[in-house]
């Protein structure tokens, strides 16, 4: 039996990962902006709790987790058109072969659909003649492939949470100094207003970084649940129509 070459079939689609490297770039050039005319240290200078500095560094964690899942569902995207090509060739025979997958006599790429496609081939010899029925496996490839991006809703909330968290406190620093003001000693009034300028200053700055950080989060996610929708889309498609209607069918060509 030969093998042939998957790198015969270079059908690619970086879309989702070419779109984060776009609205990253499109994000950079706006901190650099509010950088470039102080605006960050700024706010560093201006909020003494530190909430807009934990805010920025946990956007910028959470952004490179989107990066690595876009990256893995680009690449996944790439190994499930590769598949396509191969089986819409005509193939009338998968096997498993180890945890590799053979199309007729093409080896399919490893990823997550040819994980699926290889269940598919084990459920079918070990059920014998009955209709091939992929729903659970078909949830157990949906739970794999967006399970992790569930860490963008947490972390776009908890983003926000923080920054509310902020304006509490920077509400507490602006009210506290009211207790103990007496409106005839110029100096304590004076004192007072510094503090309370300060505490609206951590109450503002720390609303603005979490309401910023929790919607570009919000926009990386989606963009990467779409793709990802995109994906299990076209393995469902795939695999019903050219792998479960081929593993249904027996030897003699005859539907099971």
């Amino acid at each position: 039996m030969t093998v042939q070459a998957i790198e015969t079939y270079s059908r690619t689609d970086r879309l989702p990962l070419l779109r984060w490297l776009i609205f990253t770039g499109v994000t950079v050039f706006g901190f650099a902006v509010a950088w470039y005319f102080g605006l960050f240290r700024m706010m560093m200078v201006s909020d003494k709790t530190y909430i807009s500095m934990i805010v920025t560094v946990l956007y910028v964690m959470t952004a490179f987790h989107c990066f690595v899942r876009t990256n893995v569902i680009s690449r996944e995207t790439d190994h499930a058109n590769r598949i396509l090509d191969i089986v819409n060739q005509g193939v009338t025979e998968f096997t498993v072969s180890g945890n590799s997958v053979m199309a007729g006599g093409t080896k399919l790429p490893p990823g997550q659909v040819t994980h699926h496609i290889r269940n598919l081939i084990l459920k079918s010899k070990l059920q014998g003649r009955h209709r091939l029925d992929q729903t659970l496996l078909l949830r157990g490839l949906a739970d794999a492939l967006r399970g992790p991006n569930y860490l963008g809703s947490f972390a776009s909330d908890s983003l926000m949470k923080m920054g509310l968290l902020g304006t509490i406190v920077g509400f507490i620093m602006m009210l506290a100094p009211i207790a103990g003001l007496d409106a005839a000693d110029k100096a304590s009034v004076r004192s007072s207003m510094g503090m309370m300028s300060d505490g609206m200053a951590v109450a503002m700055y720390t609303t603005l970084s979490g309401l910023i950080g929790s919607l570009l989060i919000k926009c990386q996610y989606y963009m990467l649940d779409e793709a990802t929708a995109k994906l299990f889309s076209l393995a469902t498609d795939l695999t019903e129509v050219f792998v479960v209607s081929v593993l249904e069918r027996g030897h003699d060509g005859q539907l099971r």
